[in-house]
């Protein structure tokens, strides 16, 4: 069970429901420690005073704004604690929209909500009606010295938290290449339709695994036994000459993985229900 990070209330309306957020995912994946070739041990780092180059202890260690080149500003955490924002003690629910409405780019992070048993009826009575309702709530939360736009969603009996990148912080897509003039034929979109139809299939999470991280941990485990590891040369990549006749073969290769598709009509009930206009 992961600590909790943070702790306030989900705002909505006159409603106030005290929850607890944890982190609802963990990324898996191979650590390495650096270490010195000759004598295997390992590489340290020191907190170094850049002006009189003393090891400087984590009490001695402030937060600074560089506002100009060279030039700080000391914030404390008196100073954190008096930013004027309500979303520093609630996740202020702002409206409600539908989740299609939202570009996935803003995504960030995925946290889950846990009620205080003072607000448990609440927090079931909101999930309830999110559930029946099918939208997302749009919200504000701070923690972390920062404030964050975040959906908040119902998802297995308890609330999912999801914070957001804010406007100004997704990139424009600005790349020369784009711009170049690229001639497509109809049948060539065809053939690139029928591609994606034939490798079209349900969501299914379980049906995929990070094969990287078990192979490298498999080359781990031979080298911790003392077997030798053999570099496996890896197949010179296949130059498409005709894009039309490459598309042809990819269509055959994968029409007999092609599985029976959902209907369009149920799709379309399963999407939740666009938010009313106000």
């Amino acid at each position: 069970m992961p600590r909790v990070m943070w702790k306030g209330a989900i705002s909505f309306g006159l409603v106030t429901i005290p929850v607890g957020l944890y982190p609802a995912t963990e990324e898996k994946t191979l650590r390495f420690n650096q270490l010195h070739d000759e004598d295997m041990g390992r590489i340290k780092y020191k907190r170094v005073c850049s002006i009189d180059g003393e090891e400087a202890p984590f009490d001695h260690i402030v937060k600074g704004y560089e506002y100009e080149k060279d030039k700080y500003v000391v914030l404390t955490d008196e100073d954190l604690a008096a930013v004027p924002v309500e979303s520093s003690r609630a996740i202020d629910i702002l409206q409600f929209v539908d989740l299609d409405d939202i570009d996935p780019i803003y995504f960030q992070k995925t946290y889950y909500l846990v009620p205080e048993e003072t607000g448990l009826k609440a927090y079931a009575l909101l999930r309830e009606a999110m559930s029946d309702d099918g939208r997302v709530a749009l919200a504000k939360v701070a923690f972390r010295e920062k404030e964050h736009l975040c959906t908040l969603r119902a998802k297995d009996g308890i609330f999912v938290l999801e914070t957001m990148f804010w406007p100004d912080e997704i990139r424009a897509t600005d790349f020369d290449v784009l711009e170049k003039d690229v001639k497509i034929r109809p049948q060539e979109i065809e053939m690139e339709r029928s591609l994606i139809e034939n490798l079209t299939d349900e969501f299914k999470p379980e049906q995929f695994r990070d094969e990287y991280r078990e192979a490298l941990l498999q080359i781990v485990e031979k080298k911790v036994a003392g077997e030798e590891i053999e570099v496996i040369p890896e197949p010179e990549p296949t130059k498409v000459v005709d894009l039309m006749q490459a598309l042809k073969a990819s269509v055959e290769a994968t029409k007999k993985k092609a599985a029976p598709k959902k209907s369009t009509a149920r799709s379309r009930q399963q999407r939740p229900r666009k938010a009313a206009a106000g």
